[in-house]
């Protein structure tokens, strides 16, 4: 930016002063020039004053010789008395004179004479020529005077000159100079006019050159200090932030110089030490922190001392009292770590100290609640199962026998469906506290889930084992349980198993004892069974274990196979194929069929028929959809539920989602629910039953009149089919009580609106009587054998869902 000529007060002399130094020194020049010329000015005038005179003479004497007239004279005389500034001339020829100009007294007279001759060369006479001039010394004067005013305008002239030049060349580059400063004085961002060629414009390079370094480095200061500014109010905010940091945190922090000497202590470090800032502030850390070790009470120094000496973050996790200032000693956890400056040297050190007694004592109960039940305040499993490990390494070790025990209580499911839960859980705790009461101080008891619980009993041999249970369950015996003006008898079925060095593992003790509890349930509870080791139970036990992994094994990898069975009418035989009902068997790893009695009873024992009921409903409503979808055919399939399917958390959820994925009207969908299942879970098969019946399912409850009838339970189930047990039907033909028994069943369910399904039907002989009887439909060998199930649209392939198998034919 380029500022105009400056128009301000700023009074520029330079060039007024330079126009005076040369204009004086030219004056002082002309008149040392003037004072050497003046000799030579007057020797000049002096001969010129002389020769003056004679010149006029001259050029009469010429004129004359031209023309002897004074006339002629008079024009050339007058042009030359001008030129040469003679004042006055008289010429004299004889009596004719002729006068020029005005003779003065203070004129000095030249005269001179010379003759003339007429026409024939004779001398006619003479002329008297005068002149009249100004004194030499008058004409000096005047030229000296003419000298010096012509030196004087000459001068004066050429000041003026330069003041002109220095005006324009300096004053006028000056002004603007000076009008750019003001406006750089004011902040404005311009620059000096470098367009010049001259020294100005050469100087204006540098100061712009300056400028632009000093703005830049103004700049870089600005943002420095604008850095500065922010680094100072993050700073601050930082400090502030770190103070109520400190503040708030629920450890101790002090913080000390390089000497060890405390700056600060947080409101947490106060509390815990006793002292405050104001009284701790510049004083030794040492005088004011004193720790001590837990179990010698020798005192230890500080550890911000050993930080600081040794330059490095220095731990103790525990194992330090902090002694307060009034004595009372803390546990704490201590750390310290130095604290640097920039270039790395140590300026001090912080201190942070944690009071540890609550930390403690949540980490004993959450010790005790990982290793001991909640409800009863005994061991848990896991606990238990550690403690039992040790015992097998030292019996291996020792050779000292020891016994383990599994007990189950017997009438605690009674109390729990009767009471509710807070009965149940009651019971659990004055179990317990019974347990503990009747065992030795060495023995370990253990709640190992439910109503079981675990008793570990070292250095104890069988027999003594077998005693102590003994006593324990008539401890139990005759222990009345009330709750709600309700009176239990609570009773406790106990196996036991000896500990040797032929124990291979914890799960194999368990196991055996567990397969030991089983069969004291099994000879009438309330029992106490010592395991041997050929007990037949338990090789029952281990078989079916076996079975149990087989059966996992066999639903992991797909090898379950469903087979079908027809169920026809009675009266019309010949209709086969409108209802079925899905059959089970397990294909094993060499592709040989097993039937369903080797593994269905491991898999009700160990809780495995809710994931196989599922997943047989799952396969035959992909089986019934097809069959619908490519045969167009209507037909109504069979699947059995088991017990435990009936009470199982989500099973109900599960199969409605099932029967909607898949599009298969519910009405061709029949479950077959035996009698003691529905009856042992009755609250839990009646909802069931009655959910799925008002969605358009049928139901039949299998093997009537087998289990535990009542009549009463009957009329409260949603059922469509009765199927008579097998067992009454096999021998029809000669046992007549078998024969009433079919005539009752199927009288009353005829009396009911319900249709009845008789099993094993195995010849035609059996048909026929069923026929008089009046039962309407038949299933068994002698009207189709199972077969294996088949998908529509891939003839000749079988599906391997699974449903509950039972003990029928095939």
């Amino acid at each position: 930016m380029i500022i105009p000529p400056h128009n301000g007060t700023v009074q520029v002399g330079l060039p007024l002063k330079i126009a005076g130094i040369v204009f004086w020194g030219l004056v002082t020049i002309g008149l040392l020039m003037t004072a050497v010329a003046m000799p030579w000015l007057k020797q000049i005038s002096t001969l010129e004053h002389e020769a003056l005179p004679r010149h006029v003479v001259m050029l009469v004497q010429q004129q004359f010789s031209n023309s002897a007239s004074l006339d002629s004279l008079q024009e050339p005389l007058l042009e030359f008395m001008q030129e040469l500034d003679i004042p006055a001339v008289r010429i004299d020829h004889g009596v004719d004179s002729l006068s020029f100009g005005n003779p003065g007294s203070e004129l000095e007279s030249f005269s001179s004479t010379f003759p003339t001759s007429n026409q024939q060369g004779k001398e006619a006479g003479e002329v008297i020529v005068t002149v009249y001039q100004h004194k030499v010394e008058q004409t000096l004067l005047k030229r000296r005077k003419q000298l010096l005013l012509a030196l004087g305008i000459s001068f004066f002239s050429f000041g003026l000159i330069i003041q002109w030049i220095l005006q324009k060349v300096i004053t006028r580059p000056f002004h603007r100079m000076i009008a750019t400063a003001e406006y750089c004085s004011q902040g404005k961002n311009i620059r000096f006019d470098e367009n010049r060629s001259d020294e100005f414009g050469y100087l204006s390079k540098f100061i712009n050159k300056a400028m632009s370094t000093l703005q830049a480095r103004q700049l870089e200061l600005t943002d420095a200090l604008q850095r500065a500014h922010e680094s100072e109010h993050a700073l601050f905010d930082e400090k502030q932030r770190a103070e109520v940091t400190l503040k708030s945190i629920a450890e101790g922090v002090i913080t000390t110089d390089m000497h060890g000497n405390i700056r600060f202590m947080n409101p947490v470090a106060e509390k815990l030490s006793g002292w405050t800032q104001q009284e701790s502030s510049d004083r030794p850390v040492d005088e004011i922190i004193h720790i001590v070790e837990e179990d010698s009470g020798e005192t230890v120094p500080c550890m911000i001392s050993e930080c600081l000496r040794n330059n490095r973050i220095e731990r103790d996790l525990q194992g330090r009292l902090l002694v307060r200032k009034g004595g009372k000693e803390i546990a704490v956890e201590e750390s310290a770590a130095p604290m640097h400056d920039n270039e790395g040297n140590i300026v001090g050190a912080v201190l942070v100290f944690d009071d540890i007694r609550k930390t403690r004592e949540l980490t004993r109960q959450l010790s005790h609640q990982a290793t001991h039940d909640a409800l009863t305040g005994l061991l848990n499993r896991s606990e238990f199962e550690r403690r039992l490990k040790q015992a097998l390494e030292n019996t291996r070790d020792s050779q000292n026998p020891s016994a383990l025990c599994y007990m189950d209580l017997d009438q605690f499911k009674i109390v729990n469906d009767t009471c509710g839960h807070t009965a149940g859980d009651e019971l659990l705790r004055d179990m317990g506290a019974l347990l503990k009461e009747k065992l030795r101080d060495s023995d370990t008891v253990a709640r190992l889930g439910g109503d079981e619980f675990g008793l570990l009993l070292p250095s104890c041999t069988i027999e003594d084992a077998e005693k102590l249970a003994s006593n324990l369950r008539s401890a139990i015996r005759t222990m009345h349980f009330v709750w709600d003006g309700k009176h239990f008898e609570i009773g406790a079925s106990i196996g036991i198993v000896p500990l040797s060095a032929s124990t291979q593992s914890v799960a194999e003790a368990l196991s055996s004892a567990d397969i030991a509890c089983y069969a004291a349930k099994e000879q009438g509870r309330d029992r106490v069974h010592v395991s041997e080791p050929d007990d037949r139970e338990l090789k029952r036990h281990r078989s079916e274990m076996r079975w149990v992994g087989k059966t996992r094994e066999a639903l992991r990898e797909n090898r379950l196979v469903l087979y079908r069975q027809s169920i026809v009418p009675v009266h019309d035989s010949e209709q086969r194929n409108s209802h079925v009902e899905m059959l089970l068997r397990m294909r094993g790893k060499d592709g040989s069929i097993i039937p369903p009695g080797h593994f269905i009873g491991a898999a009700e024992r160990y809780g495995l028929m809710p994931s196989i009921d599922a997943w047989v409903l799952e396969h035959s409503l992909q089986w019934l959809a097809a069959e619908t979808h490519y045969r167009q055919s209507t037909i109504s399939v069979a699947v059995n539920l088991s017990g435990q399917s009936l009470s199982a958390p989500g099973f109900l959820s599960r199969v409605v989602d099932l029967i909607h994925d898949s599009g298969v009207p519910p009405e061709q969908i029949c479950f077959e629910v035996t009698e003691t299942a529905a009856i042992s879970n009755f609250h839990s098969a009646l909802k069931i039953m009655r959910l799925l019946h008002g969605m358009g399912c049928q139901f039949a409850l299998d093997d009537f009149g087998s289990g535990m009838s009542s009549f009463s339970y009957l009329k409260q189930l949603p059922v469509d089919f009765l199927k008579i047990d097998g067992s009454y039907v096999r021998d029809i033909l000669h046992n007549p009580v078998d024969r009433a028994m079919v005539e009752a069943v199927n009288q009353i369910g005829h009396a009911m609106g319900i249709r009845t399904i008789a099993e094993y039907v195995e010849d035609s002989a059996i048909l026929g009587a069923l026929s008089t009887i009046g039962v309407d439909f038949a299933q068994g060998y002698a009207i189709d054998k199972p077969q294996p199930l088949i998908f529509a649209q891939e003839e000749g392939s079988t599906v391997t869902p699974f449903i509950r198998p039972d003990s029928k034919p095939g």
